[in-house]
């Protein structure tokens, strides 16, 4: 009795220090997730409040919340509802949807590089988007429609050419690239034929802006995140067994076609809604989904990657439209010009990293 008694107190004590290590080594993680949310989210009010508040024409605080709160001040309460406060939304939201989505294509495919602006979902929104322009001679929402079509029918292109078997990842990859090229050729020929006046609305399109944006179409953009970006992240905890290969994703209960499936249509659903309304924002969902996995490594961070998102969309469009004083620049032109030096970066570590090993 005694023996067994010893024994199973030294089992406990050896249990014991393994489980405290185990419960320690998950905290770690969860804290820093916390953490980075935490930095993340008071980042990104700070630069609403900059956005909306800080310009050519500056409103305090105080006025700021008598404005909300239904004051009518001269000037100010123009500025910040209709101008502003406007763009500084839209850009939390729309970013929100690229990040999320570039970060949810990165972690499906296993490629750093795949986004849905170099899978060309974004280019097949804007060339409906331009065709719609140029070809029909329409304005507003019909656009907003032809570019929505555009980004499903190149979605739509993408499953029916990839298939759902083991090298699916790598089909959507090419699939993706040539449909991005080919569509890229169509918008240059588009913007030859046109008139100067059709094509500067095109570009201005194509460059991605916040200039116009509505009331409306923010609380349209509100409900699609609203919906989707919840479903993005439900989807995106299963992503990473599609790494251990499609046979034993299936054997571990993963249905591997429908996720793919649910993934694509709902990043397709995201992007389609934010390009229709601001345009192709270059290069955020390509550079959420690395700085994400840098600031939360080891699993997926599509939620991060939606915060990065926000909070590039929101930095830019500030830097957009105050950088160059007298000019408002688009807020695609920013984040384009943020896009070289970043790959230069992943390059550069990349190679240090293989170096090391």
């Amino acid at each position: 009795m005694s023996l067994a008694t010893a024994g199973a107190t030294a089992a406990g004590t050896d249990v014991h220090p393994a489980q405290e290590a185990l419960s320690r080594a998950r905290r770690g993680p969860r804290r820093r997730r916390a953490l980075v949310v935490g930095v993340l989210v008071l980042l990104l009010v700070g630069l609403v409040l900059v956005r909306a508040l800080l310009g050519d024409y500056r409103i305090s605080f105080p006025d700021a919340v008598r404005i909300l709160g239904g004051t009518d001040i001269p000037g100010a309460s123009f500025v910040l509802m209709e101008s502003t406060l406007p763009r500084a939304v839209m850009a939390v939201l729309a970013g929100a949807a690229f990040g999320a989505a570039g970060g949810a294509f990165q972690v499906m495919l296993r490629n750093p590089l795949a986004s849905p602006d170099i899978l060309g979902v974004t280019v097949g929104a804007s060339a409906a988007a331009v065709a719609a322009l140029v070809l029909g001679g329409l304005r507003g929402t019909p656009v907003t429609l032809a570019a929505l079509a555009g980004a499903v029918a190149v979605a739509a292109l993408l499953l029916g050419q990839a298939g759902g078997h083991g090298a699916a990842t790598g089909r959507m990859v090419l699939v993706g690239v040539a449909l991005a090229a080919g569509l890229l050729a169509v918008i240059q020929w588009l913007l030859v034929r046109a008139s100067i006046y059709q094509a500067q609305d095109a570009l201005v399109w194509l460059s991605g802006s916040l200039n116009s944006v509505t009331w409306a179409e923010i609380l349209r953009m509100l409900v699609v995140d609203a919906v989707l970006l919840p479903v993005l992240l439900v989807l995106s905890g299963r992503l990473p067994v599609l790494g251990l290969g499609d046979d034993l994703a299936a054997a571990l209960g993963v249905h591997v076609l429908r996720l793919r499936v649910g993934v694509t249509v709902t990043v397709v659903g995201l992007v389609a809604a934010a390009t229709a309304v601001v345009g192709p924002v270059a290069f955020v969902g390509f550079l959420s989904g690395p700085i994400a996995r840098r600031l939360v490594p080891g699993r997926p961070a599509v939620g991060v990657a939606a915060l990065v998102g926000a909070v590039v969309v929101v930095a830019a469009d500030y830097a957009a439209a105050t950088a160059v004083p007298g000019t408002a620049l688009p807020v695609g032109v920013v984040t384009g010009a943020l896009g070289a030096p970043v790959i230069l970066w992943m390059l550069r570590s990349r190679s240090s990293t293989q170096e090391s090993r």
